[in-house]
C-alpha cells in the first residue's frame, strides 16, 4: 500500500479483516465521541427496558471515524442480528423490500452510505420506517397492484460521510441522530495502545504518540498506520513501536510529521512554487499535480483546509503561510492566513464540542 493510501479515510476491501480484528465490541470498549457514546447508551438501554426497538439511528462524519462500528455495536448490545448493505447497491425497490421482509423481530438494519440510495427504494423505506409496512408493486401499466407486506420492528442505522445530501423527509424519520466528530490526539494514543495489544506489538507511549500525531485525527488511518510500523519494526528493528521506529517507519511510506502523502505535498508544492501561493482553479491545480479535480477535491483538500494548510476562496485555492512554512519556504508579505496557527495546534482542541 502506498504512502497516499495509508492515509485515506477510505477503507481498503482488502484491508477489511484487519479492521474487524480491532474494532470494539461493546459500546463500553468505544473510545473517544464521548457525548455520542453516552447518548447512544441512554437510548438503547431505554429500548431494552422497554422490549421496543430504539429509535432509528443516523450517524453522520467524515469515513473512517466508527460509523460501521457503532452500527454493530448497537445490534450486539440489544442481543439481534445486523444486516448490512449501503446505499449504491439498492438500486430498485424490490431489493429493499427483499432485505425489509427478511428481518427478524428487533434486528438491525445498517445502510452506510444511506444518502446515495436510489430514489424508488428511499420512499419504501419511509413506510417501512414509521409503520413496519412496504407496498410491493406486482405487475406494469394499469393492472399493477400493490401488495401491502408487513415487516417485523426492526431498527434501522443509517450512515453517511454527506449529511446534506439527505432529503428531509428522510432526516425527519430518524429519531435520533449523531454527528462523529475527528478525534483527539490523546484519544488517538489510546486506541492504539489497544490496537497493538490485540495485535501482539509492543509500543511505547512515546511511538502512539508519534503515529497519533500522523494519523489525521481519524482511528482508521491510525490503525493503519501502526500495522505499517509494526512491519517495519519487525523486519528492521527489534521488534517494539518505538518514536525512532516510528519515525523511521513512517520516512519510509513517505507520511510526513503532519499526516501529508506525496499528493498532500505536491499539491502545497504547485501552489506556493508554480502559482506564488495562488489563487488558482481546481482545474488548473489538477493539471499541474497530475491528478483529476475530483481527487484533489475530495482526497486532499478536506485535510488541507482542516489543517489550516489551504483556503478556497471565491478566487482559488490558496496557500496560507503555515503551508509555506511546512514546506520549508518563506512565505512572502500579506501571505492569506498570515493569523492562522500552525497544522498540529488545531487538533489539540477537544472534538467533542457541540
Amino acid at each position: 500500500m502506498s504512502g497516499e493510501n495509508l492515509v485515506s479515510a477510505y477503507v481498503d476491501d482488502g484491508e477489511l479483516d484487519a479492521e474487524a480484528s480491532v474494532r470494539p465490541k461493546r459500546l463500553d470498549e468505544f473510545i473517544a465521541q464521548h457525548r455520542v457514546r453516552d447518548q447512544l447508551d441512554l437510548l438503547l438501554q431505554g429500548a431494552m427496558r422497554r422490549g421496543s426497538p430504539p429509535d432509528h439511528i443516523l450517524l453522520s462524519g467524515p469515513p473512517g471515524l466508527g460509523k460501521t462500528t457503532l452500527a454493530n455495536i448497537v445490534a450486539a448490545e440489544l442481543g439481534t442480528g445486523i444486516r448490512v448493505t449501503s446505499g449504491p447497491a439498492i438500486e430498485r425497490s424490490g431489493d429493499l423490500a427483499a432485505i425489509l421482509t427478511s428481518l427478524a423481530e428487533g434486528d438491525v438494519l445498517f445502510i452506510d452510505e444511506i444518502h446515495r440510495i436510489a430514489k424508488p427504494a428511499e420512499e419504501l423505506l419511509y413506510s417501512a420506517m414509521e409503520d413496519f409496512r412496504v407496498d410491493v408493486v406486482v405487475g406494469k401499466g394499469p393492472g399493477a397492484t400493490a401488495i401491502p407486506l408487513d415487516v417485523e420492528p426492526f431498527t434501522l442505522v443509517g450512515a453517511t460521510t454527506r449529511s446534506g445530501l439527505l432529503t428531509g423527509p428522510m432526516r425527519d424519520r430518524f429519531g435520533f441522530v449523531a454527528h462523529l466528530d475527528f478525534y483527539a490526539p490523546a484519544d488517538l494514543e489510546a486506541l492504539l495502545h489497544r490496537s497493538a495489544r490485540i495485535l501482539g506489538v509492543p509500543i511505547t507511549a512515546d511511538g502512539a504518540a508519534e503515529i497519533a500525531g500522523r494519523s489525521r485525527g481519524t482511528p482508521r488511518i491510525a490503525n493503519r498506520l501502526l500495522r505499517r510500523v509494526r512491519d517495519y519494526a519487525e523486519v528492521r528493528a527489534d521488534g517494539v513501536v518505538t518514536l525512532e521506529t516510528a519515525q523511521a517507519a513512517l520516512t519510509v511510506y513517505d507520511v510526513d510529521a503532519l499526516g501529508l502523502d506525496r499528493l498532500d505535498r505536491a499539491v502545497l508544492t504547485a501552489l506556493v512554487d508554480s502559482f506564488r501561493g495562488g489563487p488558482v482553479g481546481l482545474s488548473t491545480l489538477a493539471v499541474a499535480v497530475g491528478e483529476q479535480p475530483d481527487t484533489v477535491e475530495e482526497v486532499c483538500e478536506p485535510f488541507l483546509v482542516r489543517a489550516g494548510l489551504l483556503a478556497r476562496t471565491p478566487r482559488g485555492r490558496v496557500a496560507t503561510e503555515a503551508a509555506w512554512r511546512h514546506l520549508g519556504r518563506t512565505p512572502p508579505n500579506g501571505t492569506f492566513g498570515a493569523e492562522t496557527p500552525p497544522g498540529p495546534d488545531l487538533f489539540s482542541v477537544q472534538t467533542d464540542q457541540p
